[in-house]
């Protein structure tokens, strides 16, 4: 598999909340340490399923999958709208898209999210573009259809929430999410040269055949902790909109 080196500049953390470095910290040690299954290798290190961003997002678009272009065009047409969004003005839609369904991909979803349990988000906002932790919507006529979090450290965006409600997932809102994510990359953090949606070798065909649709391949990644580089003007700190979530498929 391609084998590529991500550096998650971690001294560029120390420019924002401390919160922001010991996150990166975290994340590091979790790629590296052993998987639960096979000891031998590292947790997050073989197949990791990574989509190398182009140089713009036009090319990223066109270089998807025609079919996952058509379930984001559908999305659109059919009036879903996406966005960055607060986490905690939306608990309760938040817990509905949890709620939709207890099995997805064939497995039974953990007990605390079929139960409906949701834990107000209380990360501090990030003045940094090289490392937050956003989350994002998609709605339709004002109803939260689907939701998503991820970490930004440095060079890696990577999908660690996402979830579509049950009951609307032919409207494409998970789609719209991963492109949507895709478009917010390009303008709001340039530096990012990585989109990762997990692992590709522990999922199901059904769910591997959708991460190729959307660009996510396995590579082998060889982590840094990093230095950053001097921090250009185009990455000067973005205002940050605070907490925020979606779900997808």
């Amino acid at each position: 598999m391609p084998r590529v080196s991500i550096n998650l500049m971690l001294d560029a953390a120390v420019r924002t909340d401390p919160y922001y470095a010991d996150m990166t910290r975290r994340e590091y040690a979790q790629a590296m340490g052993r998987h639960p299954k096979y000891w031998v290798i590292r947790h997050n290190v073989y197949g990791v399923a990574l989509c190398r961003l182009p140089e713009s997002f036009d090319k990223y678009y066109m270089g998807i999958e025609a079919s996952a272009r058509r379930n984001h065009k559908k999305a659109v047409r059919e009036g879903c709208v996406f966005r960055r969004i607060a986490f905690n003005e939306h608990l309760d839609a938040i817990r509905e898209v949890r709620q939709s369904t207890d099995v997805r991909q064939g497995r039974l979803m953990p007990q605390d999210l079929r139960s409906g349990a949701i834990t107000p988000c209380k990360d501090p906002p990030s003045s940094s573009p090289l490392h937050d932790y956003p989350y994002f919507g998609v709605f339709r006529e004002g109803k939260m259809l689907g939701y998503a979090g991820c970490f930004i450290g440095g060079e890696i965006c990577e999908v660690e929430q996402i979830l579509g409600h049950a009951d609307h997932l032919s409207l494409g809102p998970v789609p719209l999410l991963l492109i949507g994510i895709a478009a917010y990359l390009y303008q709001s953090h340039p530096q990012v040269k990585f989109f990762a949606y997990g692992t590709y070798f522990g999922a199901g065909e059904t769910l591997r055949r959708f991460k190729r649709k959307f660009g996510f391949v396995p590579h082998r990644v060889d982590w840094e902790l990093g230095d950053s580089p001097a921090q250009p003007s185009s990455l000067a700190a973005a205002p940050s909109s605070g907490d925020t979530a979606q779900e997808g498929k």
